[in-house]
């Protein structure tokens, strides 16, 4: 017997993340343009980056307050009522070490051994294994593509939230798709769980990238006070933060001590300083984060146009986050797919099968990065698309 037969076997089943498989494979490659990752390639600004080193300076390195600094909290709760127009106080914030922290911490709260977690797929891997370390089962609905587009099939959703389903997790806009839920899908989301007693976890991280004008749709849109909507989210994307490791939860206020407790039994806390450079984030970063959308929104049509001119790429341009979800005609086999383009045009590239059963023959590509790059990446995976057997 050896002592790794010995650890648990929740964690020895712990998937192996299909997106960091194929950077291990490439990573270090001199010339290859990574589009595998859910980050932009810009550093996080100097005004975020100042405030946390005056916070250093002035020797905030201290146990700091579980739920969050007040003054972040605060920061939250205007920035989140001045995006939606929804009535916010400071007490329904939670500071959180990420977005994966959130969604953890969450999870925790509503999910255990034979409870159910319903989410909308295909997306980003790290809620399902979660929900599956926590001893809950991962229960997926398909977005269907379709000429309008991505599209969810509400009673197909109504259809698997059973009474051991405890949450429903929806990521809009999503990852890897660009399904972006509208209105009308976030109001019988709602209603649904109204009558079951379900709470909806609400992943609205990529709010902010919404190619229609203006910030995507959300549940504060069609919500109600009291009603079961927890969201998570993270200071990674709209600010650059990806390496900071800063989230917050959002959810009512009743909620304080059990977060609270979490928390502590978790990170016990973000630091001071990080925190003082989200606060900043929050007050000083609105022309940033305008920019980032504008040039995703450029980036988006040059990826898009570029791959699909090549009539052997089937896409729906997404309408929302920064991601292109594509097939390629003839290659259904994504990994095998992403490592011939790694090997033979030096792009690299997540393979569908990261996100779910729903979509192995897709390959996904962040295309959050400089606009030359964008190009360049875009032309050298129109060539292979055009040259590969």
């Amino acid at each position: 017997m050896t002592h790794l037969s010995r650890l648990r076997k929740g964690a020895l089943a712990a998937p192996e993340s299909g997106i960091v498989s194929l950077i291990n494979y490439a990573r270090g490659r001199p010339g290859l343009l990574p589009l595998w990752v859910g980050e932009g390639d810009m550093p996080t600004p100097s005004f975020i980056t100042d405030a946390a080193r005056r916070s250093l300076e002035a020797g905030e390195t201290f146990y700091t307050w579980q739920r969050g600094i007040p003054e972040l909290r605060e920061a939250l709760a205007r920035y989140t009522q001045a995006l939606y127009d929804y009535p916010e106080g400071p007490e329904r914030f939670f500071v959180t070490g990420s977005g994966m922290h959130a969604i953890q911490t969450a999870i925790a709260m509503l999910g255990g051994e034979g409870d159910e977690l319903v989410h909308v797929g295909p997306l980003w891997p790290n809620f399902a294994a979660a929900a599956n370390l926590s001893h809950a089962r991962a229960v997926e609905v398909l977005l269907q593509p379709t000429d309008a587009g991505w599209t969810l099939d509400i009673e197909a959703l109504r259809a698997k939230v059973t009474p051991h389903c405890r949450a429903i997790f929806v990521n809009s806009p999503n990852n890897p798709t660009g399904w972006t839920a509208d209105l009308e899908t976030l109001r019988a989301i709602l209603q649904i769980a109204r009558e079951t007693h379900t709470f909806i976890i609400a992943d609205e991280i990529y709010s902010r990238f919404h190619y229609e004008g203006g910030r995507a749709p959300s549940f504060h849109d069609v919500m109600h006070p009291g009603d079961p909507v927890i969201f998570v989210n993270s200071f990674s994307k709209n600010w650059a933060m990806t390496g900071w490791r800063i989230g917050w939860i959002e959810a009512p206020a009743e909620f304080g001590d059990v977060i609270e407790n979490l928390i502590q039994y978790s990170n016990s806390g973000v630091a001071t300083f990080i925190q003082r450079g989200a606060v900043a984030a929050l007050t000083e970063g609105e022309t940033f984060v305008t920019e980032q959308i504008a040039r995703a929104g450029k980036a988006r049509e040059i990826f898009c146009e570029t791959l699909l001119a090549t009539n052997r790429v089937s896409m729906i341009p997404p309408a929302g986050a920064f991601y292109a979800f594509f097939a390629i005609d003839g290659h259904p086999d994504a990994r095998a797919t992403a490592i011939r383009i790694v090997d033979e045009a030096n792009v690299g590239l997540a393979p569908g099968a990261a996100f779910g059963p729903g979509a192995p023959g897709h390959l996904r590509a962040c295309y959050h990065r400089r606009l030359d790059e964008v190009e360049e990446a875009a032309s050298r995976i129109a060539r292979w698309v055009q040259q590969a057997a």
